[in-house]
């Protein structure tokens, strides 16, 4: 019972400082406005710029996602080192994890459709893009093994390439012509989305061996790969590696071939250990290995979509919390504009102070009452600035912008406003009950 009436008495005395701290931000309400307004331009820049950051941040990463899981992408940075299209499957059977693989080559060509002509993007591949990009198909199907192999004239158009042809219409079935040749329309993949999956939409697909008729040169750019798992895609990235720098004898661990009689042979040790001497004569120098290229620019590139979606969420995670500590420091200012005002209205109500302590007020009520003062301004602020950032996130993404409200970002301002004030307002009513009761009434 006794512990009761305590508590009921504690709650007492703060309900009354509660109130007595509230009547205090209505006293002025001009200067309450003012600083409320403070922290909530503060609250609003965090949670509009933190939105717009983690907007970027969900775009970019669906970006990468949409050119699908676990994907390999090998690339010929020169044309001297560009791959064979049958080099694809032996890929796939040397490399452990490695499922789908098919040769790429971005081009454009002249197409006429019925009486309008014009260039257009096409992406060479084999049957397996489908399963390699995780990409499906909302009319017709793929072309097959069959028709790489026989170099059919059938084509595979994407969703906007597809939708825009016969105004909405199926196009299946239908033919074109390229560079002179006639295609079979034969299937449209689903959307993608603007911008993503390298604009896939846009783009008519046909075998790779089919444009053999017209390109200009047989061999490919690039190599897109498909591994069964994360963990798999990371080994299969090194055995690929392993692969191609033996390839172009940039492999330091495998025998390099060098001249012995005026014939090519294998030299009688490794690279890094010292040949044996020849039977009168020095030492056979080691043989150097090739340069990869003038200025060190690699030969090939083999990149690990997972790897780079991973890097991408973790530089744009660093951008967005950037900005939101930029914006952070308008909070800083409001919270000093809170410990301004307090300080003005310690100095105006001391003759209240002095009264209060008289009637006897303890100085843990004072300190309560100004402190709640401090959080009632900044508690308010908050509220206000979320309401005004959600606002400010919604015009920007009228206007283009990709947006995303963060709760992160709310809790973050919420938390950050609310300390600002407790912070900013500890000096003030530390110093309000502080006066002796004597002198405040004697003011």
């Amino acid at each position: 019972m006794h512990l009761s009436r305590w508590l009921r008495y504690l709650w007492v005395r703060f309900w009354f400082s509660a109130q007595m701290a509230w009547h205090g931000v209505l006293a002025n309400p001009l200067r309450s406005a003012l600083t409320i307004l403070g922290v909530a331009i503060g609250v609003a820049s965090v949670v509009s710029l933190m939105g717009i950051g983690e907007g970027a941040r969900k775009a970019v990463v669906h970006q990468f996602k949409s050119l699908g899981a676990n994907v390999i992408v090998i690339r010929a940075e020169d044309p001297s080192v560009e791959f064979e299209p049958d080099e694809v499957p032996e890929l796939v059977e040397r490399v452990e994890g490695l499922e789908k693989a098919t040769p790429v080559v971005h081009t454009q060509s002249l197409m006429r459709w019925r009486r309008a002509r014009g260039m257009v993007d096409i992406l060479r591949v084999n049957e397996q893009f489908p399963e390699v990009r995780d990409h499906p198909l909302i009319a017709g199907h793929f072309f097959t093994k069959w028709h790489v192999e026989q170099r059919s004239p059938v084509a595979v158009l994407g969703y906007n390439f597809g939708t825009g042809l016969m105004g909405g219409r199926n196009p299946v079935g239908h033919t074109f012509t390229l560079n002179g040749i006639t295609f079979r329309i034969i299937g449209v993949l689903a959307p993608k989305g603007a911008g993503n999956a390298e604009e896939i939409d846009n783009k008519v697909l046909i075998p790779y061996t089919t444009a053999q008729r017209f390109a200009e040169k047989k061999t490919v750019e690039e190599i897109w790969g498909k591994a069964g798992s994360a963990r798999e895609a990371e080994l299969a990235v090194v055995q690929l590696g392993r692969i191609f720098r033996r390839k172009l004898g940039l492999d330091q661990s495998a025998p390099t071939p060098v001249p012995v009689n005026g014939k090519e042979g294998l030299p009688e040790g490794l690279p890094g250990k010292p040949l044996p001497p020849r039977p009168g004569g020095p030492p056979e120098p080691e043989p150097t290995p090739p340069p990869v290229l003038a200025g060190g620019k690699n030969l090939i590139t083999i990149t690990n979509l997972n790897q780079l979606i991973k890097e991408a969420d973790k530089a744009n995670r660093v951008m967005t919390l950037l900005l939101g500590g930029i914006a952070a420091v308008s909070l800083l200012v409001g919270g000093l504009g809170i410990m301004n005002i307090m300080l003005v209205a310690v100095t105006e109500r001391t003759g209240e102070i002095g009264v209060r302590r008289a009637l006897g007020a303890k100085q843990s009520d004072l300190l309560v009452q100004f402190l709640l003062e401090a959080l009632y301004l900044s508690g308010i602020g908050a509220i206000a600035g979320v309401a005004a950032g959600i606002w400010g996130i919604k015009i920007f993404s009228q206007y283009g912008f990709e947006t995303a409200v963060s709760l992160q970002a709310i809790e973050i301002a919420i938390g950050v406003a609310l300390a600002s004030g407790l912070l900013f307002g500890v000096y003030p009513a530390v110093s309000a009950s502080s006066v002796p009761p004597v002198e405040a009434l004697r003011r």
